[in-house]
Formats: C-alpha cells, sequence, structure tokens
C-alpha cells in the first residue's frame, strides 16, 4: 500500500511537506518531503534537527522498536494508553466481521495509528491531510472529540470498562478520538476546561493502590513552588472519582504551538533511549535557545526537584521544547512529574556520563559547572526547591489528600538525599 498525507501547520495552515507512506509485507517507509513554498517561506523552520531545510524526500531509519517516522512525527504519535484502545477497537471490529462473514479489516500500519488521534487536539502544531482533503480524524458535524468537563463521568466509565476488559464497541467508538491524542501507559482523555481550554483528564486506574491522580497534582503544585515552570493541574471530582485536569501548554487560545520532545531535539529514537544525560540536553539548550543559560538553569533546578520528590519516570520523553522562531526552541513547562516511593532512586536520564543514573546530591552538585551555575547560585535554587518540597503534606492536605494517602508517599519525600540538601 501507499499513502501521501499532505503535512501542515498551525490553526491556519501553512502546507509545509508531504509524507510518503508504504507498505510492503511488514517493511514500512514513511520518507518526509518540505514543499518549495515551505523551503521559501520567511518564517520557515525545519521542523526536526534530522530534517533540514533543503529539497528532496528525506529518509528515516528507525532503530529496532522504534517508530518509523521522523520524531517531530513521531511525537504526535499515540502511545500506550491510546494505542491499547485503538488495538482493541481494531479486535472488536475484526470479529464483527468474523461473526458476519465479512471481510476482515487490515491489521493498522503505523500510519493508521497516526492517523487515528484526533486533529483539534493532536499534540503540537502538525496536522495531516489524506487524499481526500480531509485534516485526519477531524470532528464530524455535531461530534466533539475533546469534550467539556460535562462528559467527564462518561469518559471515566469508558475508560475503566477498557481497564476491566469489559468494554464494548460503543466505549471505544467514544473513546476513539477521544482518548487517543496523548501519549503514555495510563488512561486519561483529553476534554476542554470550564473555559475552552484544551486540558488532558488523567483517571486513576483500577489497578492503582495508591492515590496516582492527586499525587501528580500535588508534585506539580511543588514543582510551580519551587519556581520551576510547570504545567497547570488540578483536581476535579467525577462522581468520586479524583481526576487530574493538566492544562495544555501547546495552545494559546486556539493557536497551536510547535512542540518536539527531548528525544527528537537529541535524535534519540524509542529504541535508542538508554544512557543519555541531562548534560546532552544541555548542549542542544545552548545551540537551540535564545534565553540558554535561563533555560539551563532551570533545567537543573528540575533535576534537584525530581531528585527530592524520587521523580524517577524521567525519560526523554518527558521533557520537551516548543519552537520560538526559525531555528530557535525554549524548554516547555514541566509535566508528566510524579512522585515514586517504592522505585530504585535512580533516574530514566542520567545526570551525566560520568555521573551516570544515582539520584544523588552529589551527582547534583558535581555537574554545576557544566551548568555554569555558580555555588552560591547552586545553593539558592537548592535551598528554594527543598522549602518548596519540605511542604509536601501540607499542600497535599489542602489538596484533599488524606492522612492514609499521603503516608503511602513519605519514602518519596523522606529520604536521605533531602538531609544531604538541608546539609
Amino acid at each position: 500500500m501507499t499513502r501521501r498525507i499532505e503535512v501542515y501547520i498551525d490553526e491556519t495552515p501553512h502546507r509545509i511537506g508531504t509524507l510518503m507512506f508504504s507498505r510492503q509485507a511488514s517493511r514500512e517507509r514513511a520518507p518526509f518531503e518540505y514543499t518549495p513554498e515551505w523551503l521559501t517561506a520567511p518564517d520557515r523552520f525545519p521542523i526536526d534537527p534530522a530534517l533540514p531545510l533543503v529539497n528532496g524526500p528525506q529518509f528515516h531509519a528507525p532503530a529496532p522498536n522504534g517508530s518509523v517516522f521522523h520524531g517531530a512525527i513521531a511525537d504526535t504519535e499515540p502511545d500506550g494508553w491510546a494505542r491499547t484502545v485503538i488495538l482493541r477497537d481494531q479486535a472488536k471490529r475484526r470479529q464483527r466481521a468474523r461473526d458476519k462473514g465479512d471481510a476482515l479489516p487490515p491489521i493498522e500500519t503505523a500510519l493508521d495509528f497516526l492517523l487515528s488521534v484526533d486533529d483539534a487536539s493532536r499534540v503540537g502544531a502538525l496536522r495531516f491531510m489524506d487524499e481526500s482533503g480531509t485534516f485526519c480524524r477531524a470532528s464530524a458535524p455535531g461530534i466533539r472529540t475533546a469534550p467539556p468537563l460535562l462528559e467527564l463521568s462518561d469518559l471515566v466509565r469508558a475508560t475503566r470498562a477498557v481497564e476491566e476488559n469489559g468494554e464494548t464497541a460503543a466505549d471505544l467508538a467514544y473513546l476513539r478520538g477521544r482518548g487517543t491524542s496523548v501519549g503514555g501507559m495510563r488512561p486519561k482523555c483529553t476534554l476542554r476546561d470550564e473555559d475552552g481550554a484544551l486540558s488532558i483528564g488523567k483517571f486513576p486506574s483500577v489497578t492503582d493502590t495508591r492515590a496516582v491522580t492527586k499525587a501528580e497534582v500535588l508534585t506539580l503544585t511543588l514543582a510551580a513552588n519551587a519556581g520551576i515552570n510547570a504545567a497547570h493541574a488540578r483536581i476535579v471530582d467525577s462522581d468520586g472519582i479524583p481526576v487530574a485536569l493538566i492544562r495544555r501548554f501547546d495552545r494559546v487560545g486556539e493557536k497551536r504551538r510547535m512542540y518536539v520532545s527531548a528525544a527528537t531535539l537529541l535524535g534519540v529514537g524509542r529504541g535508542d533511549a538508554d544512557s543519555h544525560s541531562y548534560t546532552e540536553i544541555v548542549d542542544v539548550i545552548r545551540q537551540t535557545s535564545p534565553r540558554a543559560q535561563s533555560d539551563v538553569e532551570e533545567l537543573w533546578r528540575r533535576i534537584a526537584f525530581s531528585i527530592l520528590v524520587t521523580n524517577v519516570d524521567d525519560h526523554l520523553w518527558n521533557h520537551g521544547f516548543l519552537h520560538v522562531e526559525h531555528t530557535s526552541w525554549r524548554l516547555a513547562p514541566a509535566f508528566d512529574v510524579n512522585p515514586f516511593p517504592d522505585r530504585q532512586r535512580e533516574l530514566k536520564t542520567w545526570i551525566s556520563e560520568e555521573g551516570g543514573p544515582a539520584a544523588t546530591m552529589e551527582n547534583l552538585r558535581s555537574v554545576a559547572p557544566y551548568f555554569r551555575i555558580a555555588g552560591d547560585r547552586a545553593q539558592a535554587i537548592l535551598t528554594q526547591v527543598e522549602s518548596a518540597v519540605s511542604s509536601w503534606r501540607t499542600v497535599g492536605a489542602s489538596l484533599r489528600m488524606t492522612a492514609a494517602e499521603l503516608d503511602q508517599y513519605a519514602d518519596a519525600f523522606e529520604h536521605a538525599e533531602r538531609a544531604a540538601a538541608v546539609a
């Protein structure tokens, strides 16, 4: 099979290129080619360091288990929970076809997964138009793929049905386009806040043994108190179920902001994510940010915070960048920051190649010179971060976390590295 997908950018769309997808047996390819108009546009920029502004198709050789698409495009793919919804929906449709004796729907390709994300809520500013001239998964008349908060209870019910393996075809039809726009393993959806702003709703899982959604809002609140530019988050109650509502930072009103993961700026694919370091991110910031030292210092502050709250799921896709202009990118707000009281205290992204993944104050201090942070400034940052983290019980109580729920997270916040930070 061969497909030709036109790639646009922003709400008032500019056609910037063409994605040419082909599949032969199990081999898939997806070269990308910029349009002549984009190559000469005054506001042009490469959407990915691996896609320089040159004529002709540019191919991507994926790492094992990596995406067939270039990083900037792959950053908009569904992952984890979203893929579960899509695959369950496919299985049900194929079973219905068997029962009726009809031809089986084809197995989903990498392109099908990419295009299953709703146009209105796709991460970042890229948009994909199919051969019929339709932006993929664009809302049909009368159908809201990013529903308002009023529909939150329906979303919770449908996602819980999927987790319990009791979903109906109607549940899956409802979630496709609503619960398939963002990555990550936990159940979630895209919806509209009271003021119409695009947000992510994260739901408790049926397998949770702790108050995970409350803890994520707690941690993002502490991050903001620690001087970190963090995504705005709050808890919304849906029939007694606490849902974390996190404001999307890749939108300003209806304007889309171009977003890529740190992995994309580093040129790292999904199958090649091991043993990369924060010092590599520093190098990229110095090459791309118009306020490089400010972003570098912010990154060091975030590492300190991750150590103190035991946020050890800090892989390269949980760090991102927003496009500013031309070849400039700024560090995006912090997101997906969670405390893990029962995990080994090692970061997914190493602090440095020499220091490795150990989540320690000693390791953090060792890279301060590489970050060009003087000793007194490093101490001031660390003091502010530790002071914010020390209020975790008070802030948690203000979010209506019970004493028992807070006790379950004590090991994430109270440990030897907190004492080392104070000392």
